[in-house]
Order: C-alpha cells, then structure tokens, then sequence
C-alpha cells in the first residue's frame, strides 16, 4: 500500500523519522496540537497489508529497539498466531515476525494471548508481553519465539471469576525505566471493588532479563470514561500515559499526559480506591496533547471521528530529542483488523519537562498581630479555629499580592481583612515591608505602608472619614492585587467597584478610583443605583493585577465570570495604559478548566507572557485544583482566547531536600511530595529564571487546610518550576 505522507513539504517530511537533522526547523505554530506537541506527520502505509501470510493489524504495543526500528505486539486477532512484527520506522514497513509459543513449542493464538504491552529488553534477545486475557506478563527469546519466563500477578488482578478485574480491562499498559530496573503494568480499568475510574499500575522491581517482583500498587485515575492503554517510564518516578475512549457515531477520545509518582503511597492494602478521599493518593497528570486538537493534515477516517486523524491509538514509544529539546514520540493505533478503523503510526514532537521542585518555605505564623487599634470586634466572638475575636492589634490575614522591594524584602499586601464590608471596619488597609528567612523558614515584619486618602480623592464617604490621614479599611475596598508602574506608584485592584486605586510609595491616594470600562459592577459597588443589577458577582472582581516590565501598561484580571457572560470559564483580561490613564478598550479570554475556578493572581514572565493561579476554593484533603498556568497575550486566538499552558501544579511538588519536612503534628501536604492545600493562593512572583515565589491569603482565622482545627499561617513557598520561561 503506497505511504500517505500527509506533511506539506520534503524537509517536513524527513521529521517524520526518527533520526532528525541536528539543526532541523521546529514545526510551524499550525501543526500545533498544544503547547506542549506539535504533529511531526503520520502514515498509513502498514494499514491493511499482510506478511509472511499474516493480516498485519491489531497492533496494540510497540517497543524501539534502534533509532529507526521497533517491535509492535499483535493483540487477539481471532486464531491467528500470538506474534511480534519488526517494523522499520523511516520508511514504515513490516521486517520480520516472530510467533510466540509456549516452553514447549506449542503456539499461542489469538484465542488464549491477547497481546497489549511490550517491553524490548537490552541485548536484544529477549522481551516482556502483557497479555489481557489472565492477564500475565511472559518473557520471550526473540530467536524462537519460545516463552522462558513470566512474572508474579497479584490474585486480585486476575479476570472474573477467578480475580476482580474485567474482561479486556487488564495489562493494557506496560513499560521499563531506561534501567529496566523498574517495570510499571498498567490496569486498562478497575477492579470491581475500586469502582469505574479508579485504576491501578503495578510497580514490579528487579533486572533485564532476570527475575522481577511485585514492589506496590500505584493508583491511577483516567479522565472520565477514557481508559489508560500505554505508559512509557521516563525514569525515576516519571511517566507519560495514553488514555483512550470510544463512543459509537462519535469516534475516539486520546490524550496524552505526563504523569508524576514521586511520593505516591502504595495502595496494595486499600481494599476499595473508591473509598480514597486524599488526593494526594492518585498519581499526579498533566495534559501534553489531546490528538483530537492536531491538525487533520490531509488524514481521512473510514468511520465518524472528531478529527479525521484519530483512530484507536494504543501503543506509544519515545525516540529521538529533538532541536530544542523536544522528543519525537510515536503513538499508533490498532485496527482491531476491522475494515472501519485503520493502522496509523503517529510521529509528535513533545515537551516532556522536569517536576517543579520546593526550593524554601517561609512561615509567618497566623498571630502574628501587628501594631493598631484591636480588630475583629465585629466578629462573632466564639472561638474559629481555637482563636477569639477580638484581637489584640492588627492580624496578618495573609497575603493577596507581593512585589519585590530591594534586596530580599518583599512589599507584600493583605486584603479587606475578615471577608465583608460589613466586618472589617476595624481592619486598616496595608502593604507590609516583610523579609522572608527562608533558611529558617520564618518571616520578619519590617514594617508597613497604611493606605490612606487625606486629599479626599475617594467621591464616596469612608470609615474614617473625618479624620486627618483617612486611613482606608476593608469596609471601604477590597484590595486583592497589587502592581508597580513605571514611576514608583502603586496600583491596586479592588473587588468591591470593581476599580482601580492608584497611591503613592507611602499609600496616598491620588486620584478617583477608576470603576470598569464597560459599567461592570459589583453588588459592593458605591457607583451601584438603587434598583441596577451588578453584573460583576460579589468577590469576583480585580484578584489579579499585572504590570508590564516597563511599567507603562496594566493588566486586571477578573477572577470569575460576570453574571452576563455566557460562557461562565471566561475570566476577561484588560489592558490599562497607564500614561493615558485609561483603559485602552482592548480585552482577552483566559477559559479556566471549570467555570467553579477562579483566577488567583497573575505577573508578567517577560514581554507579554503572563504567569497566572488558577485555583478552587477547597482546602486540605478537598483542594484539587492549585496550579500556575502560563499565557501569552501576543498568541491570542482571533476571538481573544488565550492560549493556557500548566507550568506548576501546586498541589503536586517534590520536595527531594525535605524543606518541608519535619512535619508539626497533623500537618497535611508534607514530605517528599509537598502540596499548597490552602484555601486563598493569592500571590505569584517570578524570582528570575525559573524561580516563582508563591504566597496564600489564610482567610484569618477562618482557613485550616494545613492542620485540621488550627488556623493556617501564612506561607511563603519558592519553588523552581522547569521550563517556565
């Protein structure tokens, strides 16, 4: 069958193979399937061929063993024999087969090995086979095909009724660390007891071609309704996993994810996954491409897809680092030797990055009053989380945005103080100078900028009022973002108008708060009429505040949707000029991954690459989504949509030096895997290369997602994020 070679020009096509030109040219930005992959080509040319008198389909695994050559397993293909093709990859093609047998000759056939993970093992002598059907994983020479050994399978793994796994859900998955010391097999579905969507992986230990022992069970969770049919070990505790779904009259789902075990615990004693409620229990995964977002390139289906290119991917296998640093990565698909799908190999460049790491951790303990008039006297005075309203000064209730000072202070700025207007009439609003000691993990205050309009420039009556310094409070606004402009001064993003407060270096207001362009309100809004529907939602306003490195523009973000939008992911960005002192009318989309998210704070990275926090509102065991997410404004869709990149998950940090550890009593997020599960992450600040300094806002007293029942300090995290710019 003649090659389809769907790249549009010759030295496009070269790529295609694994063996790249040292100075090949990136793909261009319209082969993009994300940020992180971008599709290099495919082939049909072993679709629908035959060797050595066999149907050349059902290619469920495929294993390199050279720069241009790999191994692919036939799964259960009716009666015909168990068998492995060599397939050159250059020029695809079928050049050899080996037919698997029993010890004593006897073959196996499609009606009793159903072949999906393979393993070349060093020498190039022997491999590992996962077969679905018991399932087991078996060693085979390659000269004869003759199985010489098999690998211990825990009881529960076996197929009904003998075990709690399903029929065709089993080793889908298999693959070895480049050390081979490691092999990890990968359950295509649950076992009864764990529930649909509840997985587990097999982590054996030991060496090539030797014996190998069950170490734990790792557990796994795929998108819903997709199963997880390839894992390729990167080393260490790094994976990248394939998961894949079907739906009749649609087509298939496949996505590819990188995916962290660095400090999951082993599940073998968990009876049921189901019952699992920490989620630092799964494996952590972050999306490097869904293919149904590649370009069609020229592809055609012989049956309903979302995207002409998508078939029934289940085989995945590295090759070559590519100019930059991307690696090629083949993904192909099995036909199931059905005249409707088809036998595709798939040629991607990916990003695969390095897992952020926890460089220091500074704590500014959640009492730590400062000077001023007692607070929180209109709080309820029972005790939250062991603490007593009212307090005996000013409390520190964590911090909503930070900006550098000189040296290694840090000008760092809390918000309204306890939440509403109506209780905080007695929290005065700040920006601290404070100096994070992240050797011994503490926080010194040295002291603070009070905001103040004593030239009454706010049009509407304040708390103080009459007094001669008008010091502002959080009855007055809701300060959650702050910037520097180019001339020193300071711009805070508020939540009550929603405006824009431009101060001095010492905290004078200087001019009119600035509302929104479009009339956007909040129901906290002193411009709101009598009668007018706010359409910016309570707390949802300017969380987010950038400033361009010139400090010459502006970018406010909102952190919800407004009540008049219809798509309720959008979070709109403006941009603000801040020589013209206006809005410039110009606005982007940034879609979070849910319409409950909510977009934290933002910095710009460098000219008008934006790093945001996108966070839910849980905390402790409940906080799943906390992670920093990369945008380029310039790379905007021609409706506005931002492209999203995630650069760090926060609630999955290794922490190999043990900077958080040793752990206080009850403290959650600790150890070798370092999570942020509080509630408010507020602050991001990018340090330089690829360093970010990432602070929370601890709802004082009210937050106590790092120990159950006592109130949560105020962190300050440096963490290294690879890749970042």
């Amino acid at each position: 069958m003649a090659d389809k070679a769907i790249l549009a020009s010759a030295a496009a096509a070269i790529l295609l193979a694994p063996a790249v030109p040292a100075h090949a040219t990136p793909p261009p930005a319209d082969r993009a399937c994300s940020t992180e992959a971008s599709l290099l080509g495919f082939s049909d040319a072993l679709d629908k061929t035959t060797f050595a008198g066999t149907p050349v389909a059902g290619l469920s695994a495929l294993a390199p063993t050279g720069a241009d050559r790999a191994l692919a397993l036939v799964d259960n293909i009716g009666t015909t024999p168990a068998r492995i093709y060599s397939v050159n990859l250059t020029k695809p093609a079928i050049t050899g087969i080996t037919l698997l047998t029993r010890a004593d000759g006897t073959p196996y056939t499609g009606g009793d090995f159903d072949g999906e993970g393979l393993i070349a093992e060093p020498g190039g002598r022997t491999v590992l086979a996962s077969s679905e059907k018991e399932p087991s994983i078996r060693r085979f020479r390659l000269g004869d095909g003759r199985e010489i050994a098999s690998l211990p399978v825990p009881s529960r793994f076996q197929v009904t009724p003998a075990g709690e796994a399903a029929v065709n859900q089993t080793f889908e998955a298999l693959t070895a660390t480049p050390d081979h010391r490691v092999i990890f097999a990968g359950m295509e579905g649950a076992l009864a007891a764990d529930g649909a969507g509840n997985n587990r992986i097999l982590r054996y230990t030991g060496r090539a071609g030797g014996a190998y022992t069950v170490a734990e069970q790792l557990a796994y969770r795929p998108d819903p309704g997709l199963g997880l049919v390839e894992l390729v070990a990167l080393g260490g505790d790094q994976l990248l996993s394939v998961e894949r779904g079907f739906t009749a009259g649609v087509g298939n789902t496949v996505r590819v994810y990188q995916v962290s075990a660095t400090g999951a615990p082993d599940v073998t004693g968990v009876a049921s996954l189901s019952a699992v409620t920490d989620p630092r229990t799964w494996l952590g995964k972050r999306l490097i491409a869904d293919i149904a977002n590649c370009p069609p390139a020229g592809a055609t289906a012989k049956q309903p897809q979302p995207n002409p290119l998508l078939d029934n991917i289940e085989a995945a296998a590295l090759g070559a680092t590519l100019p930059g640093g991307r690696r090629v990565l083949r993904l192909l698909s099995d036909d199931n030797g059905s005249a409707t799908q088809i036998t595709r190999l798939y040629t991607l460049a990916v990003t695969i990055r390095p897992e952020a790491t926890l460089r220091s951790r500074a704590i500014l303990p959640a009492t730590a009053y400062q000077r001023g008039p007692v607070s929180g006297t209109q709080l309820p005075t029972a005790p939250v989380n062991g603490i007593a309203a009212p307090f005996p000064g000013q409390p520190v209730p964590g911090f909503s945005a930070v900006l550098p000072l000189a040296g290694d202070r840090l000008l760092a700025m809390p918000d309204n103080g306890f939440g509403a207007k109506n209780n905080s009439a007695d929290f005065l609003l700040r920006a601290y100078d404070i100096t994070p000691d992240h050797r011994r993990h503490r926080v010194t205050v040295n002291g603070f900028v009070s905001f103040r309009d004593p030239d009454h420039k706010v049009p509407f009556p304040i708390v103080n009022e009459s007094t001669r310094d008008r010091l502002l409070t959080g009855a007055d606004f809701d300060i959650e973002s702050l910037a520097r402009d180019a001339r020193g001064n300071l711009w805070i993003g508020d939540e009550f108008g929603p405006y824009l407060i431009k101060v001095d270096r010492t905290g004078k207001v200087l001019q009119a708060p600035i509302p929104l362009p479009d009339g956007g309100k909040s129901p906290q809004s002193p411009d709101l009429a009598a009668g007018e529907t706010a359409t910016v939602p309570a707390s949802r306003g300017f969380e987010a505040l950038a400033a361009s490195r010139d400090g010459r523009t502006l970018y406010p973000i909102l952190e919800g949707a407004r009540t008049d939008d219809a798509n309720q992911r959008r979070r709109i960005v403006y941009e603000f000029d801040v020589r013209k002192n206006s809005y410039t009318g110009r606005t982007w989309s940034f879609l979070v991954d849910d319409p409950s998210l909510l977009v934290g704070d933002a910095a710009v990275l460098d000219g008008r690459r934006l790093l945001l926090i996108e966070r839910d509102n849980g905390m402790g065991q409940q906080s799943a989504v906390k992670r920093l997410v990369v945008t380029d404004l310039d790379k905007a869709a021609a409706d506005g949509t931002l492209p999203r990149r995630t650069a760090a998950d926060l609630m999955r940090i290794a922490d190999p030096k043990g900077v958080s550890t040793p752990a206080r009593p009850g403290e959650y997020g600790v150890g070798e895997l370092f999570s942020f599960p509080l509630q408010s992450v507020e602050s991001v600040l990018p340090l330089g290369g690829d360093r970010v300094l990432v602070a929370n806002d601890n709802n004082f007293p009210g937050n106590d997602g790092r120990i159950p029942g006592r109130a949560d300090d105020t962190e300050l995290i440096v963490i290294d994020v690879p890749g970042l710019r």
